[in-house]
């Protein structure tokens, strides 16, 4: 695995990734958005996860983005969808990347499916939702992201569909690249019903042939550093299973 950390892709705010490259000469790309509630993790917390995709042939981005309490709703978005362009503009300039593939866990799995159903904050940078090849949506808050609701003086168990909510864009004048969904049975407070209701509602525009819903077991995210019986890091065969469809 070749490594380049702490690469520039955003100037005007000092953001940076990491890139994480296999030992072949073409592969897939997988920009992957790290969790932490909006307001802590980071980019390179995931290295079972990258380490295992690499092994299996494919290249990890994993941007920072700006957090709270520093930052403020959209400027995550913001930085998230230009984490994307930079990797689709520039990432041939480190091998022969075949397609780009979006994701995230938790904060990060809010991020890729607004990137995916709001049209708005990667058409800024002149590419389409459905110009990406996939997207893992995993454990995201598909409602108004409870540290939004938190920024507006709302209660954070509260229920918004707006907006700033991935749900609010679900409708059936666009098709979707192919996703797969993952929860966890026992995961927050209320994240499996919303993230039942997103699936529920894909289905009700006609979206059931690309999307993929996966329920774990066990606790929130849980799964992300795990290994299964023959080895494999959980959450990265996964991935590999939609890139490799």
């Amino acid at each position: 695995m070749n490594t380049f950390l702490n690469v520039c892709y955003c100037e005007e705010h000092n953001q940076h990734l990491d890139i994480y490259l296999p030992e072949c000469e073409s592969f897939p790309v997988f920009v992957y958005f790290h969790g932490g509630g909006l307001e802590a993790g980071d980019k390179a917390h995931q290295s079972l996860l990258y380490r295992y995709l690499t092994d299996h042939g494919v290249a990890v981005v994993a941007p920072n983005y700006r957090m709270y309490p520093a930052a403020h709703y959209p400027d995550f978005l913001v930085d998230s969808a230009k984490a994307v362009s930079w990797t689709l503009k520039n990432i041939g300039i480190y091998g022969n990347a075949t397609e780009i593939y979006v994701g995230g866990s938790s904060a990060g799995g809010y991020i890729s499916q607004m990137l995916c159903f709001d049209e708005s904050w990667l058409s800024v940078h002149e590419i389409k939702p459905s110009d990406i090849a996939g997207y893992v949506h995993d454990a995201g808050q598909p409602t108004c992201h409870f540290n939004v609701l938190r920024e507006r003086g709302i209660d954070s168990r509260r229920v918004v569909i707006d907006e700033a909510s991935p749900l609010y864009y679900v409708d059936d004048r666009q098709s979707y690249s192919p996703m797969l969904i993952i929860v966890s049975d026992n995961d927050m407070e209320n994240r499996y019903e919303q993230t039942m209701l997103l699936v529920s509602t894909l289905k009700h525009f006609g979206h059931t042939e690309n999307v993929k819903l996966k329920v774990m077991h066990g606790t929130h995210c849980a799964y992300i550093g795990a290994v299964d019986e023959n080895g494999d890091n959980v959450l990265g065969k996964l991935v590999l299973e939609l890139i490799h469809k």
